[in-house]
């Protein structure tokens, strides 16, 4: 791309960096949870979040090159770190459990017994994982013969015949990924120049270097989230983040406003807008932004996990261009301060969907997960976990 001659091979390029994107979004988030150790699964799953910040910083350098160079080498440069992790992908090992269901269990020992915390922690998720894959718990073959073929028939039990438990999964999944996108972070994110120009701020300069301060504020955020995932939790910190949220949006839908609707410079009203921004961006990354691919990367049972997380990531990709298409026209027709209005109202709906339909996940194996759902409501009895169990393990049984 940086290399370009013409906008044909501009898109060209465009779209082989689409791809390359669309596959990091699916296994980048699988990969680290089936890797992880439990303890810091949160940890690692939520740590790329952080990378925000170096594109804003490195953006603004490369804008201050003439324009017929600057652009060329803001595209360019991201060659450097794809040629690294190239190289870094040959020495990452496979997933545990995708050696274990295609019978390769002698591999899938040497891998756990290098990423788990201990030997007991190793035989534990080795056997976690050979029961839902339905291998018996005393074979200790290095390779054995798996009769289950893994993908068959995961469409027709996701849409057509889920049990309650993967139903609860699903619409769980689906709904993390549409409110992430859909409460406005994208809106904001992209468009923080024109927002900071409504607000006030004229100099191209200044909104730079406001925009540098909105990816400052994510960065930090993302690394406190990422220290406080497997120590408070998902689902506190996740409340709250969405709790956040709706205050900021609601704070900088009425100072956009009345900015707006007003005919002198009210630098209080600025300034307002400016925290409501800079709170709605870290309320997000504290929660909804990195916890969204934890989550819904540690939900999914062994056998469904590649096309629940993919269909997740469609629907958080497809809601981010929605929003990110839609954000200049909305604003046009119901004025930017409406607009946030309006995903405010998204926030509170995000906020009694999460608590009624998202159980806790922290500290437990991705196995044990399982267990959790098939109610629709965040604490089930004792007994309904049972029948959970019990069904789920009928079904890998099958």
């Amino acid at each position: 791309m940086g290399l370009s001659p013409n906008y044909a091979f501009l898109m060209f390029g465009r779209f082989f960096a689409g791809v390359g994107i669309g596959f990091a979004f699916l296994i980048a988030p699988v990969y680290t949870s089936e890797v992880s150790p439990t303890s810091s699964r949160g940890f690692l799953t939520s740590l790329p979040e952080a990378r925000i910040l170096i594109g804003y910083i490195s953006n603004y350098g490369f804008s201050k090159l003439p324009l017929r160079y600057g652009w060329r080498v803001m595209l360019g440069i991201g060659a450097i770190p794809s040629i690294f992790l190239a190289l870094a992908v040959l020495a990452m090992p496979e997933s545990p459990r995708w050696l274990v269901a295609k019978g390769r269990l002698g591999e899938a020992k040497k891998v756990l017994y290098k990423i788990s915390d201990s030997k007991e922690e190793a035989q534990q998720r080795l056997a976690d994982i050979k029961e839902i894959a339905g291998i018996p718990l005393d074979c200790d073959d290095d390779i054995v013969s798996v009769t289950k073929v893994q993908g068959k028939g995961v469409w027709k039990e996701l849409f057509l015949y889920p049990t309650p438990a993967v139903r609860h999964i699903f619409i769980a999944s689906l709904g993390i990924h549409f409110f992430a996108q859909a409460t406005g972070i994208d809106a904001v994110v992209l468009y923080s120049p024109r927002i900071f120009e409504k607000a006030g701020i004229k100099s191209d300069t200044h909104k730079l270097l406001a925009t540098i301060a909105v990816g400052f504020v994510k960065t930090m955020f993302v690394l406190v989230a990422t220290f406080l995932l497997d120590r408070v939790g998902r689902r506190a910190l996740l409340l709250t983040s969405v709790g956040g949220l709706i205050l900021s949006l609601l704070t900088l839908a009425i100072s956009l406003t009345i900015i707006n609707n007003s005919h002198a410079s009210l630098t209080w009203a600025i300034g307002l807008s400016i925290a409501a921004v800079l709170s709605f961006v870290g309320t997000f990354s504290i929660g909804s932004g990195p916890i969204t691919w934890v989550y819904s990367s540690e939900i999914f049972p062994l056998r469904l996990r590649a096309q629940g997380v993919s269909i997740g990531a469609v629907v958080n990709r497809v809601t981010s261009g929605v929003i990110s298409m839609t954000f200049l026209s909305l604003s046009k027709a119901i004025t930017i301060g409406g607009a946030f209005f309006l995903f405010a109202g998204i926030a509170i709906v995000a906020w009694v969907f999460h608590y009624t339909m998202l159980p806790e996940t922290q500290g437990k194996t991705l196995e044990e997960i399982e267990g959790s759902f098939g109610n629709f409501w965040r604490k089930p009895n004792s007994n309904a976990t049972k029948g959970v169990n019990h069904e789920i393990q009928l079904t890998a049984n099958d």
